[in-house]
């Protein structure tokens, strides 16, 4: 039986319980609704002659899983390519929460933060990842759970949607809690595939000098033993 190089791959990312919570970025990926459209274009092609195949990309800072800098919404917050790497990897805690329209003070509190530095939320945003057009009523952070989570000395924060804060959100409380006291927030992940408990986090955005976020690719791998 012939085994291909991605079957040996996916094989391996099995044994060793790595979970790939990063969208794949293609045109048809959903955007939020003022953010630039993902644009993918073939600039050269093997197959029509050229000696390699290259691609143009084009989408925003906030495309897809990504990472929010404090700059993003903090004029002298910290910029994408200064966040410390001890806040992007190392241990965190996935959370799956019931609730269906936002994670309130109340859903925080009932945790078992303890120590927790890094927070990831799974909720039914998770499933929203399968339409095709954006959805307007996702599970948001509160700004009194966020203030919360910053008083619990956490220094990162997950969400399965393109934002932590209520569409429509005005002056963005939330982001504004978390980013001015320093906390990186991770959104648009896609948690579908995976199950509250602890976890060791990657999360790399682009290395863009001065920028107010990045794409990311964020694995998990679990810390129990297969």
């Amino acid at each position: 039986m012939l085994v291909t190089f991605k079957d040996l791959y996916r094989q391996r990312n099995l044994k060793m319980n790595f979970y790939d919570v990063t969208l794949a970025i293609s045109n048809t990926l959903i955007t939020w609704p003022t953010d630039p459209p993902v644009s993918i274009r073939k600039t050269r092609l093997i197959s029509q002659g050229n000696s390699c195949n290259v691609s143009e990309l084009k989408f925003g800072s906030h495309c897809g899983t990504h990472i929010d800098a404090p700059y993003h919404f903090e004029e002298d917050g910290v910029k994408i390519d200064q966040i410390p790497l001890d806040f992007l990897i190392g241990k965190a805690t996935v959370f799956d929460i019931k609730n269906k329209e936002k994670i309130g003070l109340d859903d925080v509190k009932s945790l078992q933060l303890k120590s927790a530095k890094r927070v990831i939320f799974k909720t039914i945003n998770s499933t929203y990842w399968k339409l095709s057009e954006f959805r307007k009523d996702f599970v948001y952070i509160t700004k009194e759970a966020a203030q919360y989570l910053v008083d619990s000395d956490v220094k990162l924060v997950g969400i399965d949607y393109l934002s932590v804060e209520k569409f429509g959100n005005k002056p963005s409380d939330t982001h504004h809690i978390f980013l001015r006291n320093g906390v990186v927030l991770v959104e648009g992940l896609d948690l579908s595939n995976v199950k509250a408990g602890d976890y060791e986090l990657i999360a790399l955005p682009l290395k863009i000098k001065d920028c107010d976020g990045s794409p990311a690719r964020v694995i998990l791998k679990s810390l129990s033993i297969p």
